[in-house]
């Protein structure tokens, strides 16, 4: 007898796994709280100092005691680690010392506030990190928390109270706890110990009183306090029923089970579980069970579908489980989650129908065992609709007549064999006939099998058994054969639809998991709103084999019709406004639904994660497929995959626009601090030059000489900002198209050292260009502004007096020109960083004036001409860059005298 309550070995796996990892690490216990001054604390130390009277080693790795002094007592006689000194702000702060308590490793560990925010320059930012780590090396830790630390309740205490926690610990985290102990007081003696001075100093727990620890908002904190805890037990009770593979459910808490079928009975089952649920404060499922082979009506597959909806509007969860028979499924299912309770309707039915095909009802109560059956009886009326369904389902004739056209030809053969003495044992004719209802079974279905297993025990007796040709037998051991024959014949009838009907739904189900996985990977490939919703279209549309429009939501306007302009859902009269509705409500609309039911879709909601991004309508040549629960979770899964990806692109779009406009604005604040910095200097000198010169007439020559001479050179500055600002952002708009002809490179070298002798009038320039370098086709201007802001970088980024080189070599087909100082050199890692727009250099000679496009429009310039920029430090020291440039076809020499 085979033990339906054995573990599987997955289940025995998971178990091995969870010991084997809890074995490595060490345990958390959490002493749990409401709020401060209800004892977590003393607490911890009281029964620190239990089990180390009981041999265990005990150390204290931080406590905060609060300078209450029953808690500063309960830390005498425990060992504690020294604490860790930070400044803080110039106030010394003591930190636990995680390194110290490593080096201890005791068994156990005492660390107070999990949720505390470690001092600047610890080695994690939170306590809770720490703590992580100490478990991870195999210690023990015990830790003190308080309810509104917990992440997940941070939004609900700061309604409650008013006040938003900062310091908090992933849920994670405290689900990882081994232990949770409660520490709980009531609201009034908490308040008592704040009033006394137990808890705060007296200002500040008057300030305190009048503010977060208010008696509503301590009412509040310690139910959700007891939640918390209560969820915990709860979460461990299901924990040792896994490890222990216990397959009956452990009624600690209710749950309910409701089992949904096209009986009008069940609205009925589904309103009572709804009033028990709500009565007992515990979840509910609602569940539909597919059996194989069994092919239920459009009506019924309508009724059912009805039936889940009603119970997802209640608040039920709702699932469809597939299974040979219905009790066993349900009851499989409900042990799975620990249901205690669950609830079935019993339609009236006549006696005969119960004794020949059995009851749910009498089979559930038969194996239910440990859980609960709520039976609710139906209406008279129920029954007569559930035959009236049946009546009127049409039956294949044709498949009957194909099975007795297979019993007729397995007699022929049989008879034919037996002429031939090949098969002249009794034996080997019933095999004949049992290959016959086989091959039926697989064939024409079950109902045609049970009619071919009954004619060929008629036929076999019929045609094979003397006396031959009449039903009467001259051996009654025979009537054992016919029963024996009949009961195999039924059984393989039996089970041979049965596997037939599983490989059909496998089947079905593989297409639409492979559709879905091929839909999930084609959206994951494409980017772009048209390409998204296209795709989908198409495919969702050979998955259905119907029509498919898809609407995608416009802000403050009618949905946009994005694809399936051609298809009749497009162009019926009220599908945009179904789409609307849809979208706005985020619920299924339209056909074979309750709401809308005169669109000529079924139109489901686009759901994203955080809005709802668009419709989308199905119409199939047979709209009833539509209420199948299968079908239409495929498409609700279809729905959400297009759109996620629908989220995902328009997250990509918004984050580039961000990102654009974050680089905008930051171009232009570093714009604006260049003009303020740079266009104010050499304006204040030009302003304060030219009112000395107008306000004192009697200046000697030298002086106004000098000061129009500062005129001259401010004037000259401000205009090569301006033109390196405005080359700059013709570079980037593409505006500039270099007008390239043969130059001399000693000439347009000659006008950029001409151009830029006032800044290299303190640093002698040294050029070496070969005498036979051919022509360059460049454009002559901007070469020389090359030249120029390379030459004007050098000067300032190097001090007076140093050298500056310009190099010509020829490499190949390549022109390389380098221009190199012998200054301080360029920071490391900053040899790309200096192209960029606005970046600029630090300890500059000349005070920090430019705008940092230079090089930033040399790379530019070199971009345009089909050539690059780079730089780099030389090993002797200094910087060099090296421009290089594609030398022309052809390119015709001259000879420099």
């Amino acid at each position: 007898m085979v033990d339906t309550d054995r573990p599987s070995p997955e289940a025995w796996l998971e178990v091995v796994k969870a010991h084997e990892s809890h074995a490595r690490r060490g345990s958390l216990k959490i002493f749990f709280g409401y709020a401060a001054g209800v004892g977590k604390t003393y607490a911890m130390l009281e029964n620190a100092h239990r089990v180390k009277a009981a041999g265990r080693e005990v150390v204290i790795g931080y406590v905060e005691p609060h300078a209450r002094p029953e808690t500063q007592a309960m830390v005498t006689g425990l060992e504690q680690l020294p604490t860790k000194e930070f400044d803080y702000r110039g106030v010394k702060v003591r930190e636990f010392d995680i390194d110290a308590a490593l080096d201890r490793h005791p068994d156990l560990l005492l660390v107070d506030e999990l949720a505390h925010s470690n001092a600047e320059g610890s080695r994690h930012t939170k306590r809770w990190q720490d703590v992580l780590e100490l478990l991870d090396a195999g210690i023990n830790v015990w830790t003190t928390l308080n309810v509104q630390h917990i992440e997940s309740l941070n939004d609900v205490v700061g309604q409650v109270t008013g006040i938003v926690v900062r310091e908090t610990i992933p849920d994670s985290t405290f689900e990882t706890a081994d232990e949770l102990e409660l520490v709980d007081l009531p609201p009034d003696e908490l308040l008592a110990r704040f009033n006394s001075g137990k808890v705060y100093l007296p200002e500040q727990a008057r300030r305190a009183i009048q503010s977060f620890f208010q008696k509503s908002n301590l009412n509040a904190l310690r139910e959700l306090s007891l939640r918390q805890a209560a969820r915990r037990i709860h979460s461990e009770v299901e924990s040792e029923r896994r490890q222990k593979a216990v397959q009956q459910p452990w009624a600690t808490a209710d749950r309910l089970l409701v089992c949904i079928g096209p009986s009008p009975t069940t609205a009925r089952v589904i309103r009572t579980a709804k009033r028990m649920a709500t009565a007992l404060d515990a979840p509910w499922i609602a569940v539909a069970v597919d059996i194989a082979g069994q092919s239920l009506s459009g009506k019924h597959q309508a009724q059912i579908a009805e039936h889940c909806r009603l119970a997802e509007r209640l608040g039920a969860e709702t699932a469809t489980i597939s299974g040979q028979d219905v009790a066993d499924t349900v009851l499989d299912f409900a042990r799975s989650r620990n249901v205690t309770k669950i609830f079935l309707g019993k339609t009236l039915q006549p006696r005969w129908r119960r004794l020949f095909h059995g009851s749910v009802v009498d089979r559930m109560l038969e194996l239910s065992r440990e859980i609960d059956l709520y039976v609710i009886h139906g209406e008279n009326e129920a029954s007569k609709t559930i035959r009236a369904a049946t009546a009127s389902r049409s039956m294949n004739w044709r498949a009957y007549a194909e099975a007795a056209m297979i019993i007729a030809g397995g007699t022929l053969l049989a008879a034919f064999l037996r002429r031939l003495h090949l098969a002249d044992s009794e034996a080997n004719t019933v095999m004949l006939f049992l290959s016959a209802v086989a091959f039926v079974a697989y064939r024409c279905g079950q109902g045609p099998a049970v009619l071919a297993s009954c004619l060929a025990v008629l036929v076999f007796d019929f045609v094979f058994v003397s006396p031959h040709f009449t039903f009467a037998v001259s051996d009654t051991q025979y009537i054992v054969t016919f029963g024996v024959m009949l009961a195999i014949g039924l059984g393989i009838s039996t089970l041979t639809s049965r596997l037939k009907a599983q490989i059909e739904s496998t089947r079905l189900r593989e297409r639409r998991t492979t559709a879905l996985y091929h839909l999930g990977k084609q959206l994951s490939s494409l980017y772009g709103a048209a390409f998204l919703v296209s795709a989908a279209g198409q495919r969702i549309a050979e998955i259905t084999g119907g029509e498919v429009a898809i609407y995608l939501r416009r802000p403050k306007d009618i949905p946009q019709l994005a694809w399936g302009e051609s298809t009749a859902i497009a162009h019926h009269s009220v599908s945009v406004s179904v789409a609307e509705w849809v979208i706005e409500h985020d619920q299924i609309a339209g056909a074979e639904t309750d709401t809308l039911p005169n669109a000529a879709a079924l139109f489901l909601p686009l759901i994203g994660s955080q809005m709802t991004m668009g419709a989308l309508a199905v119409r199939m040549p047979e709209m009833e497929k539509l209420v199948d629960p299968d079908q239409r979770a495929m498409l609700e899964a279809c729905a959400n995959q297009l759109a996620l990806s629908l989220e995902r692109d328009q997250l990509a779009i918004d984050a580039a626009e961000t990102r654009i406009q974050f680089e905008a604005e930051q171009v232009r604040n570093t714009l604006l601090s260049s003009v303020s910095h740079d266009l104010k200097t050499p304006l204040a000198s030009i302003a304060g030059a030219s009112s000395i010169l107008l306000e004192t007439p009697s200046l000697d020559a030298d002086t106004r000489r000098q000061l129009l001479e500062t005129v001259s050179e401010e004037a000259t500055r401000l205009n090569r900002l301006l033109e390196n600002i405005l080359q700059m952002s013709r570079l980037d708009a593409g505006a500039v198209v270099p007008n390239t002809q043969w130059h001399v490179l000693e000439e347009v070298v000659g006008s950029a050292l001409h151009r830029t002798r006032l800044e290299l009038a303190d640093h002698p320039v040294e050029v070496h260009i070969p005498s036979d370098l051919p022509l360059i086709s460049v454009d002559g201007l901007l070469l020389e502004q090359v030249l120029v802001n390379l030459l004007e970088n050098a000067a300032r980024y190097t001090p007076p007096q140093t050298p500056i080189r310009v190099t010509a070599t020829t490499d190949r087909h390549w022109l390389r020109l380098t221009v190199a100082d012998s200054g301080p050199g360029l920071p490391q890692g900053a040899e790309e960083k200096l192209f960029d727009k606005f970046y600029r250099g630090s300890h500059v000679a000349d005070g920090g004036r430019g705008s940092g496009l230079g090089l930033a429009i040399c790379r530019a310039i070199a971009k345009v001409h089909g050539g690059s920029i780079s730089a780099s430090n030389r090993p002797q020291g200094g910087a060099e860059f090296v421009l290089r440039l594609p030398l022309g076809q052809d390119a015709p020499h001259v000879v420099v005298n």
